[in-house]
């Protein structure tokens, strides 16, 4: 077994290859067989995450606090039962929970403890290197870059759904097909309630080139009832079609994403689009394994505040790190310049460093959280720079199971913010985080 076992989602692994192995106490716990024929077998592990996190500034001085330090931790534990090849139950408990932060928790730091993921998978039809697989219930969801869809693994809380999919499975081709809720969290014990309304509904396709590229194609369904922007507060009816472009690997990396969307906010038409070009070289056969990357984001914003119809793209439920960890910006109405670099200092120390400039797309609209939540309102000001974001993370690998990040970030306010924010200050964002997976 190797790192890489561990995966994002934790029910994408699989630990059938140590059916006929002999197995030390460890790889014991990774398949324990139900039968005598070990095609029935059930598979255990989990995770404890610390982070402690010193914030001076949130919200550039807005919110007067000053420094703000206080401890994330994060436990889970899973069992992963197949029944054969055809039926299978992923069961899996979480704990999200935050001390110490001087304007209590917010929505991404705590949730006592729930059950993230709960479903029942069918493998309705297999043929030699193809299947088809019907799953239903509590699940995480994550596609592409985390764009739109995506388990929010930054923050102490990831996200889940409440729904069923449908899932074909090749080696160069992978389709999925949901239609899911997004249920409403609160922060104790099993108190989470499932929306009783279908918010998330669509496909996501894959196609594997290995040599050339790879393509992702994707339609997404969004429905809230009352959806916030700068526009006004309505029911938000959103259609979302995609493609993406891209290959990671030695030598030349990138990864192309293009969406627009189209519905209705309210009474008004919805009419938004995104764009991203990430490029890269990746130096795999010298010494310390740099490489180097430029990107470039446009994401659009409200046109004519005021007129009732939306420009301002929604980006769904998106990851709270896609413009570095611990970003104060959202991917709503921005415009930013991206270059950064990883270094492998040594075998198992990497560092990242990271440059990021914003400005808003469009005047008439605010700036956003990385949630999609507006923030500060924009109409009040013209200014069109928001600020850079300087950013150093290092990732220690102790072993398979050990790591260690820690990072740091100085924000340095822009004309946008100092003309809205009354006496702003720079932020600065500092965190290390240990984890322990198994």
């Amino acid at each position: 077994m190797s790192a890489q076992s561990f995966k994002l989602l934790r029910y994408d692994e699989n630990y059938e290859i140590l059916k006929d192995s002999n197995r030390n106490f460890y790889e014991g716990l990774k398949f324990i067989p139900l039968n005598e024929k070990k095609n029935s077998y059930m598979s255990l592990g989990g995770e404890a995450r610390y982070e402690y996190v010193d914030f001076n500034n949130e919200d550039w001085g807005r919110l007067n606090i000053g420094q703000n330090n206080f401890l994330l931790q994060r436990y889970d534990l899973h069992a992963d039962i197949h029944f054969g090849k055809t039926f299978r139950v992923f069961a899996q408990l979480r704990s999200a929970l935050e001390d110490g932060r001087t304007n209590g928790a917010r929505g991404i730091d705590e949730d006592q403890l729930n059950v993230q993921n709960l479903f029942l998978d069918v493998n309705v039809w297999k043929q030699q290197d193809k299947k088809i697989t019907v799953r239903a219930g509590r699940q995480e969801l994550d596609y592409g870059s985390g764009r739109l869809i995506s388990v929010r693994e930054g923050p102490n809380a990831r996200l889940y759904f409440t729904g069923g999919k449908v899932m074909y499975w090749s080696a160069k081709l992978s389709v999925d097909v949901f239609a899911v809720m997004a249920d409403d969290i609160y922060t104790g014990v099993f108190d989470n309630k499932i929306s009783e309304q279908l918010n998330l509904w669509g496909a996501y396709s894959k196609m594997i080139f290995p040599k050339t590229g790879n393509f992702d194609f994707y339609y997404l369904g969004f429905r809230k009832d009352t959806s916030l922007f700068e526009e006004g507060i309505e029911a938000e009816r959103r259609h979302t079609l995609g493609t993406r472009f891209w290959k990671y690997g030695n030598g030349f990396i990138y990864n192309l994403e293009a969406a627009y969307q189209f519905g209705t906010f309210g009474s008004g038409n919805i009419n938004a689009w995104t764009g991203s070009i990430d490029i890269g070289y990746s130096f795999e056969n010298i010494k310390f394994k740099p490489t180097i990357n430029l990107r470039n984001d446009y994401i659009s914003g409200d046109k004519n505040q005021g007129n009732g119809n939306l420009q301002t793209f929604n980006p769904l439920y998106p990851k709270g790190g896609y413009f570095g960890f611990s970003p104060q910006i959202g991917p709503v109405n921005l415009i930013d310049i991206h270059p950064y670099a990883t270094v492998d200092l040594i075998p198992k120390l990497k560092m990242q460093i990271d440059v990021v400039f914003n400005w808003r797309y469009s005047v008439q609209d605010g700036v956003y959280r990385p949630s999609g939540m507006l923030n500060l309102r924009g109409s009040d000001s013209e200014e069109r720079y928001i600020g850079t974001a300087y950013l150093a993370n290092f990732t220690y690998s102790a072993n398979r199971f050990i790591s260690v990040v820690s990072g740091i970030q100085y924000f340095k306010t822009g004309a946008f913010i100092n003309d809205v924010i009354p006496n702003s200050k720079d932020g600065v964002f500092f965190n290390t985080r240990l984890g322990f997976k198994f």
